[in-house]
């Protein structure tokens, strides 16, 4: 049977995890894969320097994650279409991954058989969902934050000062301060800190 060849590019910050990807979809007569990368900002190189047909992401690299890559490539390459691959399948993960026009959403455990079949679906116009990461954010219901105090959640996340926060997103401090404080409350946090811990564990940041 022929089929369309497809051109891949592989992102994953494990340098094992992606050349045994790369060595399993070599195996695949019309899988190519035309570049690899070890980061966000190298994906992005990488896709603007070879133009994959797909774009195999992990969820968590270096520098931009595998969400804000895939949300990039929308808009400088949308031709190529977008996976994520992901050890960590917590809910809020997919419903962004989505929300960008991410194709497919897949556990790091999927068969090379299986993500063969998926890179196709994906490249044919498809879409693919693990069916049990679909049942965990059902379940979970959606982020409870306003989108500005996921912002500030999110800048809290880094570790950065209340002074800094303020600055990059055009607040005062007491504004941040107060988005904080709302924030630790809807999630039931003792503190900021917690309250980034449990918006991660949800994938609401």
């Amino acid at each position: 049977m022929n089929r369309t060849p497809v051109r891949v590019l592989l992102a994953d910050d494990e340098h094992l995890i992606r050349g045994a990807l790369a060595a399993l979809l070599a195996l695949e007569d019309d899988i190519t894969v035309v570049a690899e990368a070890a980061s966000g900002g190298e994906a992005l190189a990488m896709a603007t320097a070879h133009r994959p047909d797909v774009a195999v992401l992990d969820l968590q690299m270096p520098g931009l994650d595998g969400i804000e890559v895939a949300a990039e490539l929308r808009h400088r390459l949308p031709e190529c279409r977008t996976m994520i691959v992901t050890g960590h399948g917590r809910p809020g993960y997919l419903k962004r991954a989505l929300e960008v026009g991410v194709r497919g959403f897949l556990p790091k455990t999927v068969s090379a058989s299986d993500l063969a079949r998926i890179i196709r679906t994906v490249q044919g116009g498809g879409r693919y969902v693990d069916p049990e990461l679909a049942a965990d954010a059902i379940s979970s219901g959606d982020s409870p934050l306003t989108p500005r105090e996921t912002d500030v959640l999110e800048l809290a996340a880094h570790g950065t000062s209340v002074a800094e926060i303020a600055e990059r997103a055009a607040l005062s401090p007491g504004t941040v301060r107060n988005y904080l404080s709302s924030a630790a409350t809807k999630l039931g946090a003792e503190n900021r800190h917690a309250a980034v811990r449990i918006a991660r564990e949800h994938g609401w940041i």
